[in-house]
């Protein structure tokens, strides 16, 4: 029997929201404990930060550079994460020396696969020296330089969570930044990838028009009217008939395509966008999932939520129906992923990225003796 770790997990996601803090006892594989969870909100002036970030790494060409403001958003990324870490542990009343691991995301600021490229914000060696916990990082990298997509890298834990649900096919969806869907067939077998857009478009219009950061519980799309020209014009576009594997970059789609619209009506564009390309997804299914559980910030929209259960016409539920945590899911991925790569057990696979064969990945910082 595999030994059971003390795991945390930290994600940052490309919704820019703050950072998600889990901790699990697991043994990378059929035994999950999910523990006490929260979220340390960026404020303003760390979500500008980061919007200035992923705009100058457009440039990039090698993921380890850290050129202008790159460096100083790597060093407040890590700087947060240090701090998130504290306050959980401090609260949650946990030992830091109990802990076997920390699995670190970091912060995504460009994600380009086709160029072998994937480039995430996080010193995990800086991040060890702070919480005096190992930390593995890194994770997507090995992936990609493998010829993978590099993402999703979820599904393998979406696997371990509802492998005792009744209902299969199964798809579990995550509305982030950027949205992706992980299909688990009856025997098991996983198809994952991108979607398309998730929450990105949606914030940075209600930022722009509103000085909101995000449409809260969904009262401004809920309020306006869906532009479906402007919806089935935006579902043409090649990426979303493209077969799996495949996944984004958070800037690979525009929200400009709704700027002649008022703020209500672009918002119930935006959301309508995001749940018509999820539910379009379903055409590179090999069958169609009895049950949609649907995690982050999306699944507290109720225009997307009510759009995709009717593109789907199947039952579309949030996380904690199935007596999961919509918020935390991504945050237990990586602690779980951690524990994996500790034990080299792969963390992506042929159907999730595209890679050619089963494998791990991650990188490990260990805090100076």
């Amino acid at each position: 029997m595999s030994k059971v770790m003390r795991a945390l997990g930290l994600m940052s996601g490309t919704s820019l929201d703050g950072i998600d803090v889990a901790y699990l006892e697991t043994d990378g594989e059929d035994v999950v404990k999910r523990g006490p969870a929260a979220t340390f909100p960026y404020d303003d002036a760390m979500r500008g930060l980061l919007r200035t970030a992923i705009t100058e790494a457009k440039g990039l060409s090698s993921r380890e550079a850290r050129p202008g403001v790159l460096a100083a958003a790597e060093a407040a990324v890590t700087e947060r994460h240090a701090e998130a870490v504290r306050a959980f542990l401090n609260d949650k009343g946990i030992d830091p020396a109990s802990l076997d691991v920390i699995g670190f995301h970091g912060q995504t600021v460009l994600h380009r696969p086709e160029l072998r490229l994937t480039v995430q914000l996080g010193d995990g060696a800086a991040l060890a020296e702070r919480t005096r916990v190992p930390i593995i990082y890194d994770l997507r990298a090995a992936d990609v330089a493998a010829g993978g997509q590099g993402a999703p890298l979820v599904p393998v834990y979406h696997r371990a969570l509802t492998v005792k649900l009744p209902s299969h096919p199964l798809a579990v969806v995550n509305i982030g930044g950027v949205a992706n869907v992980t299909w688990i067939g009856r025997d098991g077998s996983l198809l994952a990838f991108d979607t398309g857009p998730g929450n990105a478009l949606l914030d940075e219009w209600m930022q722009r028009q509103t000085g909101a950061p995000w449409d809260h519980d969904g009262a401004t799309s809920t309020s306006g009217r869906v532009d479906q020209d402007v919806v089935t014009a935006f579902l043409a576009h090649e990426f979303f008939s493209r077969r799996p594997p495949k996944s984004l970059d958070r800037n690979s789609f525009s929200g400009d395509v709704v700027a002649h619209l008022s703020t209500a009506d672009g918002a119930a564009t935006l959301a309508a966008m995001t749940a018509q390309s999820i539910a379009k997804s379903r055409e590179h299914m090999p069958e169609e999932p009895e049950l949609w559980i649907v995690a982050g910030g999306g699944r507290l929209n109720p225009t997307i939520m009510g759009l995709l259960a009717a593109g789907v016409r199947h039952s579309v539920v949030p996380a904690e129906a199935a007596n999961l945590d919509g918020d935390s899911l991504e945050a237990e991925a990586w602690a779980y992923l951690a524990v994996r790569s500790l034990m080299g057990l792969p963390i992506t696979f042929p159907g999730t990225t595209g890679v050619g064969a089963p494998t791990t990945g991650g990188r490990r910082a260990d805090p100076n003796p």
